[in-house]
Formats: C-alpha cells, sequence, structure tokens
C-alpha cells in the first residue's frame, strides 16, 4: 500500500469519528529510546524512517516535524507522499503545538494514542489550543484500523537478574521505595518506566532493542505490588518467585483500569515527565496526583557497592575487545577493504567472544572522515564508505553484559594527520582529562563539572553542541538520569547534585563540518576522596580501560600536568589489560600505553 493510500484510509476512520487532526508520534508507550516494531507506526504511514519525527494528519493535508540529523534523508523518503516536511529549528517553521492550534478549527478535535504520546506533549497542545475549545479524543489508535500487517508487541520472556550483580534483593528495593513513598506521602506509586520497573524487581528483558528491559507497568502500595506484564513472557518459576516477594501478575493493558479504580483520596505518586497522557488522565478526579521526579531514578543512580564492582568487571572484558579492535583497525586498513559499517560488525563480533555479553547498548557510530563530525552518524547501506589508510576513524560505541553496561568513544589515527587534525584530537584530549581528574565537593552537579572539560577548547574559540555527560544504567539504558554534565543551565529542566556511585559518561569532542569529527569518551564512577574540615570531597574514576591514540596527538600541546595524567591512565590501562592480551596484540598495548615524555 502506497503511502497516499495509507493516508486516505486514516482520514476515512477520522472522518467517521470527526477528527480535525490525528498526531502519530515515533515513542512506544513508555518513552524507550528505541522502539519495537510494533510501535513504528509514523513510519509505517510516511515512509519515513529516521528514529525521530511527528506526522500531523489533516483531513486534505500531512506534514512531518524532524531535526537536522534526517532533514536530507526526510526529504528523500517523503518526495511525493504529499507530506510536507517540518524542518525544526528553522526560520518559519512552527511547533507542532502552534501548527495544530492554526489548523484545527473552533471546538475541533484532535486525535492521538495517548498511550504513545507523553504527558508533556500532550500538556503542551492544550495550553496552545485550550482558548478555542479544541478537544482530545485518545482512546483509540486508528493506525491499529489500517494497519493490516501490523507486527504484534514485543514478547520476549523476562529473567532474573542475580542480587549478586545488583547488590541489593527484590525485597530491600521494596522496602527503600516504599520508605520513600512514605515519606512523600504517597498511597500508590505507579511506576511506567520501564527501566524502573527492571530495577526495582530485579528483572529484566527482551522488548526494547538495546535495552534489557520488558513492557510493563508496576502499581505500588505499601503492602501490594501488581505487576502489568504480558503474562506469556513471565515463566512459571519467576512468577513464584515475585508471588513470594509480595508481586503478583496482571495483564499488560490493566494499568490504566487499576489506576482508575483508585478510591476517593488516594494520594498516587506519578512522575508527569516520564508518564504516558493515558496515565495521567486515568488518575480518578476523587483522587490527589503528586507530579513529582521518580525517587527510584535517584537510587538506581546510585549503583551498589556489587553494581560497581561489577562494571569494573564488564569494564576490563570491553576494553580487552576494544583493543584487539583498535590494534586490527590500525594494522588492516589499506591493506583489506574495510568499510563503517563492516568495522562496527568487527567490534561487535570481538565484544560478543567475551563471557556473559548480551548485545549492543545502542546504534554503534563508526564515522569516517567527514562523517565523523556528524555527532549522531549512524552508517547505512546508502552513507557506508571505505577506510582509507589516513585521517580519522570515530568509533562510539557499547555493549551490555551481565556486569554492566558500557559506552566508549575512540577517535582513531589510520594514517598520516593534518596539523590540524592533531591539535583538535590534542584538545579534546585536555578536556577529557581535566574532567576525568576533577575532585570537588559535594554539593556540585554537571554544570559545575562541564566547564573542567571545555575550558582548553574555550580557550581556543572551540565549543561542542551536546551535553560533555550522561548518566549510564546498570544493564539497562545507556542513557539514564537524573545526572546530566552539560553547562547550559537554561537547558537544564531538573538539576541533580553529583553523588557517590554515579556512574557518566565524560565525552567531549569538536566537530568541523564537511571535514572531520573528535570526540574521546570514558565512562566514570564517582568515589568518595575525602573528607575534611572543608567537607566531603568527591572524585571520578575512570571505568572505561583503553588507551588513547598516541598517533593523533600533539605532544607540544600537553601541559606537564595533562602529560602525568595521561601516562597514569595509560598504566592502569596496560595493568588492567594485559593479562588479557598475547602476541602482537601484548606487544601492541605496550607500545601504546608507553609514557609520553614532555618536552
Amino acid at each position: 500500500m502506497k503511502t497516499s493510500e495509507k493516508l486516505t484510509a486514516l482520514r476515512a476512520e477520522m472522518a467517521k469519528r470527526h477528527m480535525d487532526a490525528y498526531v502519530v508520534v515515533t515513542d512506544d508507550f513508555h518513552a524507550s529510546e528505541y522502539v519495537g516494531a510494533h510501535f513504528k507506526a509514523r513510519e509505517y504511514l510516511s515512509g519515513f524512517t529516521g528514529s525521530a519525527g511527528t506526522l500531523v494528519v489533516l483531513p486534505d493535508s500531512a506534514a512531518l516535524w524532524t531535526d537536522g540529523r534526517y532533514f536530507l534523508q526526510a526529504a528523500q523518503q517523503l518526495e511525493g507522499s504529499g507530506i510536507d516536511l517540518m524542518r525544526m529549528g528553522e526560520p518559519g517553521v512552527p511547533e507542532i503545538a502552534d501548527f495544530l492550534r492554526g489548523h484545527v478549527p473552533e471546538s475541533g478535535f484532535i486525535g492521538f494514542d495517548s498511550r504513545a504520546l507523553s504527558n508533556a506533549f500532550a500538556r503542551a497542545i492544550g495550553a496552545k489550543t485550550r482558548d478555542k475549545h479544541i478537544r482530545f479524543a485518545g482512546d483509540e489508535d486508528l493506525v491499529d484500523l489500517v494497519w493490516a500487517d501490523r507486527p504484534a508487541l514485543s514478547c520476549e520472556p523476562v529473567w532474573e537478574l542475580d542480587a549478586k550483580y545488583a547488590g541489593l534483593t527484590r525485597k530491600e528495593k521494596l522496602e527503600l521505595v516504599r520508605g520513600r513513598m512514605a515519606e512523600l506521602g504517597a498511597d500508590v506509586f505507579v511506576i511506567p518506566a520501564l527501566d524502573e520497573v527492571a530495577w526495582l524487581l530485579n528483572l529484566r528483558g527482551g522488548d526494547v532493542l538495546y535495552t534489557p528491559v520488558f513492557l510493563s507497568y508496576l502499581l505500588l502500595t505499601h503492602d501490594q505490588a501488581t505487576l502489568c506484564v504480558q503474562k506469556e513472557a513471565v515463566s512459571a518459576e519467576i512468577e513464584a518467585s515475585l508471588r513470594a516477594d509480595g508481586v503478583t501478575l496482571a495483564p499488560y493493558d490493566e494499568i490504566y483500569r487499576l489506576i482508575a479504580a483508585l478510591p476517593e483520596g488516594t494520594r498516587v505518586l506519578l512522575d508527569g515527565a516520564s508518564a504516558n497522557y493515558r496515565i495521567t488522565q486515568s488518575v480518578p478526579a476523587g483522587a490527589e496526583t503528586l507530579d513529582r521526579p521518580s525517587p527510584i531514578q535517584l537510587m538506581k543512580a546510585m549503583k551498589t557497592p556489587a553494581e560497581q564492582e561489577n562494571e569494573c568487571l564488564a569494564h576490563i572484558k570491553d576494553g580487552v575487545a576494544v583493543t584487539r579492535f583498535l590494534y586490527w583497525l590500525k594494522h588492516t586498513v589499506g591493506r583489506e577493504p574495510i568499510t563503517e559499517i563492516s568495522a562496527a560488525k568487527k567490534l561487535e563480533a570481538l565484544r560478543a567472544e567475551g563471557e556473559h555479553y548480551l548485545e549492543q547498548s545502542f546504534d554503534p557510530i563508526l564515522a569516517y572522515g567527514a562523517h565523523g563530525a556528524i555527532v549522531h552518524y549512524e552508517p547505512t547501506a546508502e552513507t557506508d564508505v571505505p577506510l582509507e589508510p589516513r585521517g580519522l576513524c570515530l568509533a562510539d560505541t557499547g555493549a551490555q553484559y551481565l556486569e554492566g553496561t558500557t559506552d566508549i568513544t575512540r577517535t582513531v589515527a589510520l594514517g598520516p594527520l593534518t596539523d590540524e587534525e592533531k591539535r583538535v584530537y590534542t584538545l579534546v584530549l585536555r578536556g577529557h582529562l581535566q574532567l576525568g581528574a576533577a575532585r570537588f565537593l559535594h554539593g556540585c552537579t554537571g554544570e559545575n563539572l562541564d566547564m573542567l572539560a571545555r575550558a582548553p577548547l574555550w580557550e581556543a574559540g572551540l565549543d561542542y553542541n551536546h551535553g560533555t555527560g550522561h548518566g549510564v544504567g546498570f544493564v539497562l539504558g545507556v542513557h539514564e538520569g537524573p545526572e546530566r554534565v552539560h553547562w547550559n543551565v537554561l537547558r537544564q529542566q531538573r538539576h541533580c547534585v553529583i553523588e557517590e556511585g554515579m556512574i557518566f559518561s565524560n565525552e567531549p569532542g569538536i566537530y568541523l563540518a564537511g571535514r572531520f569529527g573528535v570526540r574521546i569518551e570514558n565512562l566514570v564512577v564517582v568515589r568518595e576522596a575525602e573528607v575534611n574540615e572543608y567537607g566531603r570531597f568527591l572524585c571520578l574514576e575512570p571505568l572505561t580501560l583503553v588507551p588513547y591514540d598516541r598517533d593523533a596527538i600533539d605532544p607540544a600541546l600537553l601541559s606537564s600536568r595533562d602529560v602525568e595524567l595521561l601516562n597514569n591512565y595509560h598504566a592502569k590501562v596496560y595493568a588492567a589489560l594485559s593479562p588479557y592480551l598475547s602476541g602482537d596484540e601484548l606487544a601492541w598495548l605496550r607500545e601504546a600505553t608507553a609514557p609520553i615524555l614532555h618536552e
């Protein structure tokens, strides 16, 4: 069926319900970073395959909003579809809420699947259209009526994450969360975030690509817990284990009825920032909604001692795989055909050789030359290029192991570099080293730390348009909150104090459009450094253990402190990885981590 035919079928359903607009988002019911095939309604209707975008269908026209990463792709894929491309951020391009206000008549209807629409997005639309008395119709998924061969919901088996990895049992975590509920005065806690459900119950699954979680909701009271899940995904053994800890099962979609049935006066704890619109609208009028950041966010961000210890093990395994990859890449390019995609597959294969490897933690970014200047570049069959024995190649990749989640970026010299390439690499390395060496008083936020990484770049009149760091889950999402390292306070919706046990990325970069890009990334864990009369000092310890590329460094730009930090890190790398390598790979590691002498 052509795009035009799909839109015609959807408009017929809209007309039956007197809808003046229908909004189709990219999200699943839980705002997951990656969505399964069942949820790709926007892609099905429009033909646009990018990972970000929103489609608005009107009775006689349609428009699709996406960001700068996908302008070219969207223009190509939407050609002849009858869908107008709305290039977000460009002059004259309206916000979606403003567009709807301008195109939906007084007292009109806007339709959407309220399970997929975020509460925040629905509120934004409502704020813009309220004075026109525009109403919402969110109870039906109209795309489901016109998508005849729609894939079923993913229903992969749920599995237990042993407490030896998590550090706390399910009972212990439930007790902690209930204690926080009591402090907040909540009777019920509605948990729609998949990573929070998985963390709390020490369960994992395979329903979301790159993130070992399972489709579910949890309704928690002070004496009961109801897990709304596809029951066929839960074995009898796990169901019995859950029941022993006071957790009962209910059908996946039952969550909305359970919320609606809460008695009058119930105080419902709910994070409106992570909930879908139907969740928030299901709370009965007689109940009180406590819209607060989920207390689980901070709990799971502050890794237990066991989680920290296991992450160290995961990063040694990952470090071995990535180091072997770097050796292979530098010694094979120019001798055998290698492309961006084949290089990414080689790295995944090396990781898969490691014990307890599960999957990649995100779409790999393997970007050669000018592609490295595209921050979120992902090689495709259309963009894939051969690697040549010259210039820089940026590899931003990660993996999931039973022991933890990894995320690393190394920019590699594949051959001779220009002076400018070495200069930029060295400036990024200096910022990376400075942040990694941070000692700071407890009470600092990511905004305080960010300038350490940017200072060498700002001194040179350079900057990068992304955050310096993001939180990382434990066998969960590679991007998690609440911690974030970014200088611009105007962009921060929630400010988070950096706490001991948090794990986040350290990834400054420079991107010169059409030429090359450099990014260097380690994961770090927050440790206590000392306590004295001035307060409690914290520091950052690197989890990632992989050499930087000495071939890309201009030593003349390094201070004596930079050299000390670099040599100390490389000494750690060699000590940790050398027992697992041999032959030429070990010899290369010894050379790659040899001390640099300050001139």
